[in-house]
């Protein structure tokens, strides 16, 4: 009998899965993948095979009070029914922040699900959930081990200076500083460059996650050197309804000037501004490309710029640029995007063909551009299932 286990990405109204089978140092095989989206309001749960095909879907009704745990005790048994000759032996989690004592992936026990507990505030838009799925796991398979996969590891080896904020020591060393988060896309990008293109791999290169939430990572021979995201994933680059980085100062003149209290700037700061906000239509890159409205041009615009902004930046961490990288949702799917962000940065060298960049080849950068620019699809789901792997291995 083999092997398998699950892996499990929470979000606030979903929950991505994918099953892998396991044979001993090979890597994790994917055999099942799904999600179940709108938790809480309508939930529908689909899932696929290798090829793409339907393999179960369910609807639950509308505005049924549904939570993470009722989607989790239906998703285990489901998973259990198509293991066929195989065992579930484990779950793995993506984990947004691990803050500093959790820097590698672990099992979960309680002391772990306490710390990550008091890590909430700092990633109050995710940590939540990635608890709540770990906790309707347990309920429902109680003896099943689980492994948390943390996003900031991967940022670990940031040098202190790209790690500090310039405020007192002692806030510093209370733990103040700047994390980065995406870490496992990041990690998995670094792997897929290391087979594809070795020699670009030792070199310096910017990986732009372009999804619903957004940052770009410096890494130099394949570790992370700087990154946007900070002590929060609120930081950085413009997303679909976060702001990114912003003047403090605009924050003191909300609560000083408007009289706004302390949950309405964070609800404006993560739900409706980004994207979002500077458009007034949608969060979703693909409603604003088809929209004639001035106001989803402008966002596109501000979002490709910011973009831009920070790749220079990240360029004079790395003290100059071999190599971009766009992955995730907007990353690997929206050629407008692309090809809007590059043009910002021909003082680079960097000259994008347009022919490849529509049809979405790998390398979309012309054969005399100084800067190599490539299209690779991340797979987190992967590193999380090495790493749940790795974890077993070395009890």
């Amino acid at each position: 009998m083999s092997d398998a286990l699950l892996t499990i990405n929470a979000g606030s109204s979903s929950i991505k899965f994918a099953l892998f089978t396991l044979a001993g140092d090979a890597p994790p095989q994917q055999i099942v993948g799904g999600s179940v989206e709108k938790i809480g309001s309508a939930p529908h749960f689909f899932a696929h095979d290798t090829a793409g095909a339907e393999i179960g879907a369910k609807q639950w009704p509308a505005n049924a009070d549904t939570s993470h745990e009722d989607v989790l005790a239906f998703l285990l048994p489901w998973i259990e029914t198509h293991l066929g000759q195989a065992r579930l032996v484990a779950v793995g989690h993506r984990v947004v922040h691990g803050g500093r004592k959790l820097a590698e992936p672990v099992l979960i026990t309680p002391s772990v699900l306490a710390e990550l507990e008091s890590l909430v505030p700092l990633a109050p838009l995710h940590e939540p959930h990635n608890i709540s799925a770990i906790r309707a796991v347990a309920s429902v398979r109680p003896k099943l081990p689980q492994v948390a996969c943390f996003d900031t590891a991967f940022h670990r080896t940031m040098p202190d200076v790209a790690r500090r904020f310039a405020l007192p020591r002692d806030l510093t060393e209370s733990g103040i500083e700047r994390y980065g988060f995406h870490g496992l896309s990041y990690e998995y990008i670094a792997g897929a460059l290391r087979e594809r293109a070795p020699a670009l791999a030792a070199g310096r290169v910017v990986v732009a996650h372009l999804g619903n939430g957004a940052s770009l990572c410096a890494l130099r021979n394949g570790r992370s050197m700087d990154t946007t995201m900070g002590f929060t994933a609120l930081d950085g680059l413009m997303m679909g309804t976060r702001c990114g980085a912003i003047d403090p100062g605009v924050l003191l003149y909300l609560q000083q000037a408007r009289g706004m209290e302390v949950a309405a700037i964070e609800d404006l700061l993560y739900h409706r501004s980004g994207l979002l906000g500077v458009s007034g239509i949608s969060a979703d890159m693909r409603t604003l490309i088809a929209s004639d409205d001035p106001h989803a041009a402008a966002a596109i615009e501000l979002f490709c710029w910011r973009i831009a902004r920070e790749t220079s930046a990240l360029t004079a961490a790395l003290g100059g640029l071999d190599g971009i990288v766009f992955t995730a949702g907007i990353g690997e799917h929206v050629a407008t995007v692309r090809d809007m962000a590059c043009a910002h940065l021909a003082w680079l060298g960097v000259a994008i063909d347009g022919d490849a960049n529509a049809r979405g080849e790998t390398r979309i950068s012309t054969t005399a551009s100084r800067v190599t620019v490539l299209v690779i699809p991340t797979d987190e789901e992967a590193m999380i299932a090495r790493h749940t792997r790795d974890v077993l291995q070395s009890l």
